[in-house]
């Protein structure tokens, strides 16, 4: 995870923002449909082919794909290599926001707001393929400096700005469990999660982020997430881009 809070680093960038020299630059005007959280686990029988399609839907233009991996099946025989108990407590948090107190794996949410299967292919791709989300976001890369932009919605309410850093392939050969003896691929594998900033209605978002340092060694991408809360608990999510060097 990232350890480095980053909302204060995003607002000192944000009124400290140069380019000097011949710098590259790049911008992208980003609209995706969906962004599709996957709730899965090394440890679950049931979730490779819901990996394996969170594999192809991030291969979407319209589609930010993220996979969680929860650490509530550790004690069935194998221990995820890549489970954060942050990521079980933000799956419990979407139930809870629904009235529920049940989670399963695997799991997808679309947009903060629907929850499907995340083996039942038809329904997630249904689910997908019905999203849309309210606003845009640019990115503009300017040497090393990423710059968030998200225009201001006077209908909407406020929302919080995620950080989201993940891994865009690991190959893990699962040696117990239920899945013992699988090699398995793993895409889109979430390492962190974190508050970045605000969004307001009246004002938009505009931050700014040292792409060298979030990423780090490990991390391939990031995805950047608005999303709405209701009582401390997620709700819709109302823009999202993803970045990958």
């Amino acid at each position: 995870m990232i350890s480095r809070p980053l909302i204060g680093l995003a607002l000192a960038l944000a009124a400290n923002f140069c380019v000097l020299g011949a710098a590259a630059s790049a911008e992208q005007h980003i609209e995706p449909k969906a962004v599709v959280e996957l709730f899965t686990s090394q440890g679950c029988a049931s979730c490779p082919p819901a990996d394996a399609l969170l594999t192809a839907l991030a291969e979407r233009e319209d589609v930010v794909a993220l996979a969680f991996h929860v650490d509530y099946w550790d004690y069935v025989g194998w221990k995820d290599t890549f489970a954060q108990e942050a990521f079980s407590d933000r799956q419990r948090a979407y139930a809870k926001s629904w009235g529920s107190s049940r989670i399963y794996t695997p799991q997808v949410v679309v947009n903060g707001a629907k929850a499907v299967v995340g083996s039942r292919r038809n329904e997630v791709q249904q689910a997908v393929d019905r999203a849309s989300l309210p606003l845009a976001m640019d990115l503009t890369l300017n040497g090393d400096m990423l710059k968030i932009s998200v225009p201001p919605k006077a209908d909407l309410s406020d929302a919080v700005v995620w950080l989201v850093t993940y891994m865009n392939r690991a190959d893990v050969k699962i040696d117990s469990g239920e899945n013992a003896g699988k090699s398995m691929v793993y895409t889109q594998v979430v390492t962190g999660r974190q508050v970045l900033g605000m969004w307001e209605s009246e004002t938009g978002a505009e931050l700014k982020l040292p792409l060298g340092e979030v990423l780090g060694a490990a991390n391939t991408g990031i995805a950047i997430v608005v999303q709405q809360e209701r009582g401390g608990l997620p709700g819709a999510i109302l823009a999202a881009g993803a970045y990958e060097p």
